[in-house]
């Protein structure tokens, strides 16, 4: 069968629907993308090394926020999506999305280790026809200088025996307008049937793809994405220091300059930056200039003053605990908030957790309230959530504000705190009856 022969049979495969897709990954990425595809009238098959994510989808159990939970299990029961740990299903999909973390090593290197592994299942499974996205961000070159030779092992052809491409994941989670289905797809192939071929599957289940001229355009697309925010996140968060040492409001003067209707885009200061993505990502392509002898300064200066936000946020609170003649060491201080943004239960790099560690470690004793998560692990121990009562409100010295979570009554926080620290504005517009309000 010749190669253009081969690509008009899978897109037709694709189109009608006949085509098989394994996921691997059934994190916030993979699940997602998982439950689109099988509800756009495809099988799909997730794939995983925790037994407990397989065993929860294979009981039609959702664990992800941004997937129905009704869908989820209707999708089971209909037989249009299963899981397994099991990688020798492999050849019996057409598809292959990649969705694994990347994360960065203790040295602040790329760690490839997830995809590394995978990257050995899937070579032992390739075969002919076979459509291998990656989609875990990474830097530029990942899919063409790592993935490509690896699979190139098999003997077979990329562009004609199979087809490799790299999408850069943008989900969003807690996102309610924008989600898998509707954020724009881009997609960039090693050759341009590789992309052909992609693009095709996508737009099954994407509203909008989008082609661009190779992987290594791909991989750029989403780092610019997270290092444009960064950028901007640590010029705001620089400008709410110096805003402090003048003593002039920032939430004021950012809300003035965004009704300039051109030229401004407004963003806003933070505890720190969480998540998977904008605290790595720069990172990511940081590494990658450095060992092309070219140092990234814009990214290099954002990435350290968004890293100092944990101990400036701190420095906030022993400034305010000294103002009332008390002192950390000891004192009672309640965190609301330690996912890393509002109303999602994701704690990954979340800039509350460095803030803690930073009081215990200067002897406060500290407690948490965050509806979304119960219990997490710290230095090796559980710490559960604490119910946010008039008692244990009043009880703190201090009240910090990491996570504006939108359904606690920060109106009703304040009036039974002697003392709250905001880094998130919550308290807006709120006047402190007889305690005090410090904002970052």
């Amino acid at each position: 069968m010749s190669a253009q022969i081969r690509i008009s049979k899978i897109i037709e495969d694709i189109e009608k629907k006949r085509a098989r897709v394994a996921v691997i990954g059934l994190g916030y990425v993979g699940l997602p993308l998982a439950v689109e595809f099988a509800n756009a009238g495809f099988h799909v098959c997730g794939l995983d090394v925790s037994r407990d994510k397989v065993n929860s989808i294979n009981r039609g159990e959702n664990y992800i926020d941004d997937v129905p939970d009704d869908l989820l299990a209707d999708l089971v029961d209909r037989g249009k999506l299963s899981a397994s740990t099991d990688f020798s299903v492999l050849p019996d999909n057409d598809a292959i999305s990649i969705c694994v973390p990347t994360p960065l090593s203790k040295t602040g290197d790329p760690d490839l280790s997830y995809i590394l592994r995978v990257l050995d299942e899937v070579k032992q499974h390739l075969r002919t026809g076979h459509i291998v996205v990656l989609e875990s961000t990474t830097y530029p070159g990942t899919t063409e200088e790592v993935l490509l030779p690896a699979l190139n092992e098999k003997g077979l052809v990329a562009g004609e025996d199979f087809f490799l491409a790299f999408s850069p994941e943008r989900i969003d989670p807690g996102n309610k307008t924008f989600g898998a289905r509707n954020t724009p797809k881009v997609i960039g192939g090693v050759t341009p049937a590789c992309t052909k071929v992609t693009a095709s599957l996508y737009s099954q289940v994407i509203e909008k793809v989008i082609p661009v001229s190779s992987c290594r355009a791909a991989e750029m697309v989403k780092l610019l994405e997270n290092t444009f925010r960064s950028i901007n996140i640590g010029l705001v968060n620089e400008l709410a220091i110096m805003c402090d040492l003048l003593k002039v409001d920032v939430w004021e003067v950012i809300d003035a300059a965004a009704t300039k209707p051109f030229g401004f885009m407004p963003f806003y200061p933070g505890p720190g930056l969480g998540g998977h993505c904008i605290p790595i990502d720069p990172s990511y392509l940081s590494w990658k200039l450095r060992t092309l002898n070219y140092r990234t300064r814009f990214i290099d200066l954002a990435v350290d003053i968004n890293r100092s936000m944990p101990k400036y946020v701190v420095q906030k609170v022993v400034d305010a605990l000294n103002d009332l003649n008390k002192c950390v060491n000891g004192a009672n201080i309640l965190v609301l908030g330690i996912s890393y943004k509002r109303d999602i239960d994701d704690i990954r790099e979340s800039p509350a957790l460095d803030i803690i560690r930073l009081l215990k470690g200067k002897g406060a004793r500290v407690t948490y309230h965050d509806p979304y998560v119960a219990q997490f692990s710290f230095d090796g121990a559980s710490v559960p959530s604490v119910d946010l009562t008039e008692e244990v409100v009043k009880g703190a010295d201090c009240t910090l504000i990491v996570t504006d979570h939108s359904c606690v009554d920060y109106a009703w926080v304040v009036k039974h705190s002697p003392l709250v620290v905001d880094t998130r504005n919550a308290t807006r517009g709120i006047k402190a009856a007889s305690g005090r309000i410090v904002k970052l």
